[in-house]
């Protein structure tokens, strides 16, 4: 198995990323990037790796979807009483990484995280699909449960408990808005010798301003 893993190879050849040409604003860059992803094929363009840290320093990571980049912040949604959501109440600091394989590109996000505002969380509840918000309701997301019967015998009360009504967001769910102070962008290159650049936030106020580098691949 581990001769097999080691052979693994790929030859990145699909674009490159100069100076001269990545813009000076990196949701500007950004925004460019998902839509080359969006209309790429790419099988979950908006999915984004999020790491956070417990409060004794322990890393931890699982997949989110990015539901907006609003006023300079990247907006995902979760169960507050979440392991993330826990970990980002005692420790804001978090990390989000996109991959697009078929364009050989990935960008890295360092920030800072803070819970939306309740309006913009009901107003995202509100359009979530029905089930979607029952199943927002009822699971204890990253607890224990004794088994899948469980929860589905708690969907189908709720449900019941509800019918006709308008499904109301409950308090322990809604937004994280991320404010960057980091990017990185990264395109793969032949020989390993990939594109790298990284944003680092000089001034955040009145308008934020970055200094942009080229890192060794």
């Amino acid at each position: 198995m581990d001769s097999q893993l080691s052979d693994i190879r790929k030859e990145y050849k699909k674009g490159k990323l100069t100076r001269n040409t990545i813009s000076e604003n990196p949701f500007e860059q950004f925004a460019r990037w998902l839509d080359d992803a969006l209309h790429c094929g790419e099988d979950e363009p908006t999915a984004m790796i999020a790491a956070t840290v417990s409060p004794d320093g322990r890393p931890s990571t699982r997949t989110v979807l990015l539901k907006g980049v609003e006023n300079g912040r990247f907006i995902f949604f979760t169960n507050y009483e979440s392991r993330k959501g826990r970990q980002l109440a005692a420790n804001p600091h978090i990390s989000l990484s996109f991959v697009w394989h078929k364009l050989e590109r990935q960008v890295h996000i360092e920030g800072i995280a803070e819970r939306c505002a309740p309006r913009e969380s009901d107003a995202y509840f509100s359009t979530r699909p029905y089930k979607s918000r029952i199943g927002a309701r009822i699971s204890p997301q990253s607890h224990v449960i004794g088994s899948r019967m469980e929860i589905i015998r708690a969907f189908v009360k709720e449900a019941a408990k509800l019918a006709g009504q308008t499904v109301q967001r409950p308090d322990n769910w809604g937004g994280f808005a991320v404010t960057p102070t980091r990017f990185e962008f990264w395109q793969g290159r032949e020989s390993r010798l990939h594109d790298r650049f990284r944003y680092t936030l000089r001034e955040a106020a009145p308008v934020p301003t970055w200094t942009i580098l080229r890192l060794a691949p």
